[in-house]
Parts: C-alpha cells; sequence; structure tokens
C-alpha cells in the first residue's frame, strides 16, 4: 500500500526534473551536452539522459549528431500556437465587446480542435437571461455554426472522413446526422459568408457563426453569436460579418480583389 501512496509523488518529481532540463536547454543558444544539463538540472548524468530519451521520443527535445540536445519541433508548435490564440484573442476582444453591447447577446471566439470547436474568450452582456458558454468548452463541429463553416472550408473530403469518424451524432431533434444534407449545409454556408445553429447543439438556443483568417489566407478561428432562439436576429449576421472582416484583416488577411 505504501508503494502505491508513493507513485503520484514520483510522477510529479518527474515531470519537475523534465521541465527543469527543458528549461537548461533553453538557456543555450546551441545545442548542449548532457554533462552541462545534468549539472545545470542537478540530475545525475543517468536520470538526465533517461528523461532525455523519454523527451525525444515525444518530439519535445531533438539529439544532434554530436550527442547534443536542443529542444524539439513539437514545443515550437506548442509556442507558435499558443502566440497565435493569444494575438487572436487580443485582437478580436474589442470587437466582440462593441458587438456584444450591440446585439445585447454572448460573442464567441472559438478554434478547431481535431473534430471539435474550442471556445477560447467570450464577451457576455449583464442580462440575466443569456447563452453561456465556458472558455474551454468543447462542441462537435456539424452542430455550431462556426464548426459548418469549419468543415465547408475544408471540402466534401474532409465532411465525409468527419462523419465517418463521429458517425455524426444527434444532440438536439434538429442535428444534422446525414451526411448529403451536412455537406450541402456546409457548401451553401460557406459560399454564403455565414453559417447558422438552429438549435442543434442546444434546444432553445441559436447561433450564427463566421471565420477569421489569417496572413496566411488560411481559417484562424471563428465568431459568433449565441442567442435564446426567440432573440436571435438574422439580420445580426451582415454586421457579424463586416466585423470578421475587420477582425481577419488585423490578423493580416488581404482578400483578394
Amino acid at each position: 500500500m505504501a508503494s502505491d501512496d508513493t507513485r503520484p509523488t514520483a510522477r510529479i518529481q518527474v515531470i519537475d526534473r523534465a521541465a527543469a532540463l527543458l528549461d537548461a536547454i533553453a538557456r543555450y543558444p546551441d545545442p548542449v551536452s548532457l554533462k552541462i544539463l545534468a549539472a545545470d538540472s542537478q540530475l545525475h548524468v543517468s536520470t538526465a539522459h533517461r528523461i532525455l530519451a523519454a523527451l525525444i521520443q515525444n518530439q519535445l527535445v531533438e539529439r544532434t549528431g554530436a550527442g547534443h540536445y536542443r529542444l524539439g519541433l513539437r514545443l515550437l508548435q506548442f509556442g507558435v500556437r499558443l502566440h497565435g490564440n493569444l494575438d487572436v484573442c487580443a485582437i478580436a476582444r474589442p470587437f466582440m465587446e462593441t458587438l456584444r453591447d450591440r446585439f445585447g447577446e454572448t460573442i464567441n471566439l472559438t478554434i478547431r480542435e481535431g473534430d471539435a470547436m474550442v471556445y477560447i474568450e467570450k464577451a457576455s452582456p449583464s442580462r440575466l437571461m443569456q447563452v453561456q458558454h465556458l472558455v474551454g468548452a468543447r462542441a462537435p463541429l456539424h452542430v455550431t455554426a462556426v464548426g459548418k463553416l469549419m468543415l465547408g472550408a475544408a471540402g466534401a473530403e474532409a465532411i465525409r472522413a468527419y462523419a465517418e469518424r463521429t458517425n455524426l451524432p444527434a444532440y438536439t431533434r434538429n442535428s444534422i446526422t446525414d451526411l448529403s444534407r451536412l455537406i450541402a449545409e456546409c457548401t451553401d454556408a460557406l459560399t454564403r459568408g455565414y453559417a447558422l445553429d438552429d438549435e442543434e447543439a442546444e434546444l432553445d438556443v441559436g447561433c450564427i457563426g463566421v471565420l477569421l483568417y489569417d496572413s496566411t489566407g488560411h481559417v484562424s478561428a471563428g465568431l459568433s453569436v449565441s442567442a435564446p432562439i426567440a432573440r436571435r436576429r438574422l439580420e445580426w449576421a451582415l454586421e457579424l460579418s463586416e466585423t470578421g472582416r475587420a477582425i481577419s484583416a488585423r490578423l493580416g488577411h488581404r482578400p483578394e480583389d
């Protein structure tokens, strides 16, 4: 029993040691030797070597031909992604607050992670009855307005692959569970420039969504307004689309004439 109780502590200790090694690598502009890393992180050479091997396996560290170590590509990808999310949140926030005040409803900023949309920022009104999406919450692509646009931007084959992976589960009686209908809905929404969620993720809740684009022309995030279905107004789509273009411009997007 005692050995079982020490396992969580041992796991935490390994994480602390791995972090110390990553910090040590990051302090040097060039690849650094095992001996120096072990000394800097106050670890035995064999312990440092074992942890570095696990970090290499997970692409968090790379080993050069000379037997030195540097930070891995996966860490760089994490950094780029975090920086991108922080940028789009900072840029979008004042625009979201303006829309919130004009519509009196919740404005959401979302990104795609795999087969789901993740809420990374929101601007909520002060009114008592409002739609709440927690930052960090996830929702399936096919039942969200922005998710449909993401699928449409990926193309019909990608939508088919998504349907095969997920089987298009129904979350309400309005959820789209037919592949042909989903392809048509996503394609039409992309052409139109905005998409709707008509009580497809949650009954009595309706959304309007648009896409945000970065300087490379790729989809960066999604912007949406969520409201009780009785209060949602389709005319919001025009201002939401205009705001989406303004945010995209701030992200460096330059649409073709």
